[in-house]
């Protein structure tokens, strides 16, 4: 099998893919996972045997928005929603997904976001950046292998130029955006967290390397989910024991957005935003994978009470 892939000029490269042996799979994109034992609580796991594979799921604080701002035309009244991110220890390089707020928002967030923190307002607190709490379960900042960006609004470029010597793969149709979005999306995206010097990118095509494997062997499959963002990517993580986990991020605010009851508050184009949840509601039934929103307050909770099940 081919991969397709774009160079820093935009030129297609094929290359021969480094496929994982397939033939006792369930589905082409990730095995179905193991029975898990309600019975068998994280802190009975010995970390001897261990598979070196974990999953840390971290916030970066919360947004204090209105709900009409989280799903589209359905209210004034407050909403509160995490702002996750997340962590994997993997035996051939650290990767983080997204780092959510910069820390300058904890900082500065009104001089860092200007008027957008009157629709969008982060609680946060400085040692709530995610270069800090890679540090609290023993990644320094500098073995991040990968940074992964879902897409770059600005509640998802806080690691950028924190992982000195980490590779940062985005899509290209989303990096080129952010520089000239429209009118309605200028607000989102924070120049001054992407447009650094000394950054090492390197960018998907879309749908011609739809389902990127990073490392080869079906951990981290990077899912393109546009729509919210034209650029937008969603993440399946196959754990060797719990199996996978997909992480809509933004594809999928929250569970009713999973379940076709609601469209994203802020939208490039409704019809690729339903697209994407039909396209990931596929891949969740396909491969029994748990389903992680992107910033739906229960769903989210549900797996921080917990997090240690999703150390493999």
């Amino acid at each position: 099998m081919k991969i397709i892939e774009f160079d820093d000029k935009g030129q297609r490269v094929e290359r021969e893919a480094n496929m994982p042996d397939l033939s006792t799979r369930t589905s082409s994109l990730a095995p179905r996972p193991h029975p898990r034992s309600d019975s068998g609580s994280s802190s009975s796991r010995k970390r001897g045997n261990s598979s070196g594979i974990e999953l840390h799921m971290f916030q970066t604080g919360t947004l204090r928005t209105k709900l009409k701002y989280i799903k589209m035309n359905q209210g004034e009244e407050d909403f509160e929603i995490p702002v996750p991110w997340f962590l994997i220890k993997h035996p051939a390089g650290n990767v983080v997904i997204d780092g959510g707020n910069a820390i300058e928002a904890a900082i500065d967030k009104r001089g860092h976001w200007g008027d957008v923190v009157d629709a969008y307002d982060p609680v946060m607190n400085v040692a709530d950046n995610c270069a800090d709490q890679c540090r609290s379960v023993g990644v320094d900042p500098q073995s991040v292998r990968y940074l992964l960006q879902s897409h770059l609004h600005l509640d998802h470029t806080g690691a950028i130029g924190h992982f000195p010597k980490a590779q940062i793969i985005c899509q290209r149709a989303e990096y080129e955006y952010a520089f000239n979005p429209h009118w309605f999306s200028k607000g989102a995206y924070i120049r001054a967290d992407f447009d650094r010097p000394g950054l090492n990118w390197k960018f998907l095509g879309g749908e011609y390397t739809d389902n990127y494997d990073l490392f080869g062997d079906g951990t981290i499959r990077m899912i393109f989910s546009p729509g919210h963002a034209p650029g937008h990517q969603s993440f399946l993580i196959t754990l060797p024991r719990t199996g996978p986990v997909l992480l809509t991020i933004d594809a999928a605010y929250t569970m009713d957005h999973w379940e076709n009851k609601a469209l994203p508050g802020l939208v490039v184009s409704s019809a690729d935003a339903a697209n994407s949840v039909e396209k990931l509601r596929r891949i969740a039934s396909d491969t029994n994978a748990m389903v992680v929103t992107g910033h739906d307050p229960v769903n989210w909770e549900v797996f921080r009470k917990s997090p240690n099940d999703f150390y493999d």
